[in-house]
């Protein structure tokens, strides 16, 4: 025992242990101290800690059919509101609608028609819900409407200054929003061809587009690699995302809680909708993805650059199949892209579209069970417990 000036008194022989405890029981880890005074680390660190969510099984998705019937890349698709019918767009510059029952058995007379009047690759579609109204956006800064009872368009859009990338129609209001190549989103009333918006704020093209009922109703996704949230009232941002470090090509949004999901080539980042709260990354898929789309039963499709699909499943971020499209017969290697896709409104059928010039149609694979294609839980819990370790 000494005493030292400033009248703090210190038991010598206590203070080596006072410090090892305090160092085994700093930050909860469990560590112990061997005789010697040495601080080990046990061997269950983290892992117990780690909470690892389980996956929700899914059957694997496999190739059903095979379309070929546009004559450049196919770029864009939609679905109409009764599920009867699709329509996808190439850089053939022409629109084409199937049939969606024929196309899925790959009859022949699956095609409806085509539309021709874009000059350039037609890069957004969607019908409208409450009119018999197709819109479609191309890379020639038109964007036009289409009456799909006279087959003809009724309506321009004129106001961009660079090609239109993407497209989206309001679910609740007679509204439009085109994003495009002049680094912002323009939003439009349906029936006066006014434009009521001009959302300004990217440094480069608006990729990716998602509208919603509730604020934000407008989220934006850039190759600026932010994501914007907008007040679509005020035509003001409320929220700009910086997390991605990379192109922001993609977004997609389940019908089934308030989140949406943003992909880039780095990763997939999952985000509340309300706030722009970051919820968690989803990891593992090497490549530029430039399609996403969620079904009801939680299945998440990633499509990239390269050809690969990944699903996940969109509650955990559990990857439980990768797989990669096959270029048509003639076509090389390089052709292995998707560059949109999309669920049917049943979630049971999901259409891709390529760069080897075919739309392609998918289905789950029926035979498969729990038992002949089980979830992977020993690498998931392994990846779960590596994410945890990293800082970010």
């Amino acid at each position: 025992m000494n005493n030292r000036g400033g009248g703090a008194l210190i038991l010598s022989g206590d203070t080596e242990k006072q410090q090892s405890h305090q160092a085994a029981t700093n930050n909860g880890k469990q560590q112990r101290i061997r005789s010697g005074g040495i601080l080990v680390r046990s061997n269950d660190d983290n892992s117990s800690s780690t909470t690892i969510p389980t996956p929700k099984w899914h059957a694997p998705w496999k190739l059903s059919a095979v379309l070929s019937s546009h004559l450049g890349w196919v770029r864009s698709v939609a679905f109409d509101p009764h599920n009867t019918l699709f329509a996808t767009g190439g850089n053939d510059r022409v629109i084409k609608i199937f049939d969606l029952a024929k196309a899925c058995v790959a009859s022949q007379d699956a095609l409806k028609i085509t539309l021709t009047g874009h000059i350039s690759p037609v890069r957004g579609l969607a019908f409208s819900e409450r009119h018999p109204y197709l819109f479609s956006a191309g890379e020639d800064k038109l964007v036009k409407c289409w009456d799909l009872e006279t087959n003809q368009v009724i309506r321009h859009y004129h106001g961009h200054l660079s090609g239109v990338f993407a497209l989206k129609l309001h679910p609740t209001l007679d509204l439009l929003v085109t994003g495009g190549r002049d680094a912002v989103a323009r939003v439009w009333d349906m029936r006066t061809k006014h434009q009521v918006h001009c959302l300004t704020g990217h440094d480069n093209t608006v990729g990716a587009l998602l509208t919603k009922g509730t604020d934000p109703q407008i989220v934006t996704g850039s190759y600026d690699s932010t994501i914007k949230l907008w007040d679509l009232a005020a035509g003001k941002c409320m929220t700009t995302l910086t997390h991605h470090k990379k192109s922001v090509r993609a977004l997609a949004m389940p019908s089934f809680e308030n989140t949406f999901i943003s992909g880039a080539a780095d990763s997939l980042k999952k985000w509340v909708g309300s706030d722009g709260r970051f919820i968690k990354s989803f990891t593992g898929h090497k490549g530029v993805i430039n399609a996403l789309a969620v079904n009801d039963d939680g299945v998440l499709l990633s499509g990239a650059d390269d050809g690969s699909m990944n699903f996940w499943d969109y509650s955990t971020g559990h990857c439980f199949q990768q797989s990669t499209t096959m270029a048509q017969p003639g076509s090389l290697d390089a052709e292995n892209g998707i560059f949109a896709a999309e669920f049917d409104l049943t979630g049971t059928r999901l259409i891709t579209c390529e760069a080897d010039k075919t739309i392609k149609i998918w289905k789950e694979d029926e035979s498969a069970s729990e038992l002949s294609h089980p979830i992977d839980m020993k690498s998931w819990r392994k990846k779960c417990i590596a994410e945890a370790k990293k800082r970010y």
